[in-house]
């Protein structure tokens, strides 16, 4: 065997997944107790070459309870959080104990590959997969080195973080869909600095509402004249750039009244928010992490915090002898709820600004915050279900067994 296990994609998934098997032996977890069934394994993993196959830089960002395992890498976090209505009526909260964290891909990346480069039990390979094919006793991983060289690797587990060609048949299936300028004030013609360092502006929904859907405003202050600001709407289809561009203007100058700011960078990106069923295994030794495997929640988009949940549980599972498959990301109450919200937005029962304030304004942050991360009781949750329009949400619940699953269009 080449590899005890293969990981196919280097992005936030993968990346966890090779930190978690790894990290757990350099640090003397990895050791022949009675939950240390198997000896640590032989990792690698196999990262896109460069080109159309591998992602942009990217944001993540996630809730986190005091400091995390990766707090070197954090580039900024949060101790307030901030949502604000169409009117400006705004609700804050210092949501103790926990912060809202951001981290840049780049710099994840490096910080994951400095702890693969010092372990004697893991490899970084560039490649192009083209098969992976189950044998008698493990995996063959078939694909293209750079300079077309092939590439042939026999592995004991593969994990698939690669993106899926086509989403699942779905009920519903929205777009999360978004781009960000990463702003730097002129101080020298700015007046007082409009950005509060310690508060993260989650959704500020006075950008003009699509007539389906929902659009806000997301603002990262990373310095008194430094942000990540960004425009994002939840609709069936993606906009041209131009238009990204024209709504960011417009919230930049019109709404924040930023005044003159130079745009040092950008991010772009589509996250899917679907009630579709994702497959996380797929043969007896493959399985697919990450949003392929379903990780990605889909009333928020948010991935990061599910993927460091999905990766710990596998590397214990290994560890442990058991089947190293990787466990739901999100509990069947938690995306029951989500798939009634997607379909009361999908059909306009609900406007979606108007139904995020009135959560906020009715429920407490910090209860808001561990319903987006799954971490609420059923009571919290009915409380929470009450908190919004009875009367659409339950036509909502009533019609939905009834709807079949169909092919997304991408």
């Amino acid at each position: 065997m080449d590899a005890d296990v293969v990981i196919v994609g280097a992005g936030a998934a993968g990346l966890s997944l090779a930190y978690r098997l790894t990290d757990q032996c350099a640090a003397g977890v990895w050791t022949r107790t009675a939950r240390s069934a198997r000896p640590a394994p032989r990792v690698v993993l196999i990262d896109a070459p460069a080109g159309l196959l591998r992602p942009p830089e990217r944001t993540w960002c996630f809730w986190e309870q005091g400091d995390g395992d990766f707090e070197e890498v954090v580039v900024k976090s949060w101790e307030r959080l901030c949502v604000r209505g169409p009117g400006g009526q705004a609700w804050e909260s210092r949501p103790d104990p926990w912060r809202y964290k951001m981290i840049r891909s780049s710099a994840f990346d490096e910080f994951v590959d400095a702890r693969l480069a010092r372990s004697p039990l893991a490899e970084r390979v560039t490649a192009t997969v083209h098969r992976l094919t189950e044998t008698a006793d493990g995996v063959l991983v078939s694909g293209t080195l750079p300079g077309g060289r092939q590439l042939r690797l026999r592995a004991g587990w593969v994990y698939d973080s690669r993106p899926l060609p086509k989403l699942p048949p779905a009920r519903t299936t929205l777009l999360q869909h978004f781009r960000g300028w990463f702003v730097q004030l002129d101080t020298g013609k700015a007046a007082a600095s409009p950005f509060d360092t310690d508060s993260a502006c989650l959704m500020d929904f006075r950008t003009p509402q699509p007539e389906h859907g929902l659009s806000f405003g997301y603002v990262l202050p990373l310095g008194p004249d430094r942000a990540l600001v960004e425009y994002t709407e939840f609709s069936e289809a993606p906009l041209p750039t131009e238009a990204y561009d024209a709504a960011l203007r417009h919230y930049t100058s019109e709404i924040l009244k930023l005044g003159p700011f130079d745009v040092h960078d950008t991010e772009q990106g589509i996250i899917p928010m679907t009630d579709a069923r994702f497959q996380r295994q797929v043969g007896r030794r493959v399985f697919r992490i990450g949003t392929s495997g379903g990780a990605t929640r889909p009333a928020t988009g948010y991935t990061f915090a599910a993927v460091q949940r999905q990766s710990r549980a596998i590397a214990d599972s290994y560890r442990s002898g058991a089947v190293p498959a990787p466990p739901p990301p999100h509990a069947r109450r938690s995306l029951a709820m989500d798939a009634v919200m997607l379909r009361a937005l999908h059909t306009g029962r609900v406007r979606g600004a108007d139904f995020f304030t009135g959560l906020f304004e009715r429920m407490p942050m910090e209860r808001m915050l561990r319903f987006l991360d799954g971490r609420t009781s059923i009571r919290e949750d009915l409380l929470l279900g009450f908190a919004t329009p009875v009367l659409p949400m339950l036509r909502t619940v009533a019609g939905l067994p009834l709807l079949p699953r169909r092919d997304a269009w991408r």
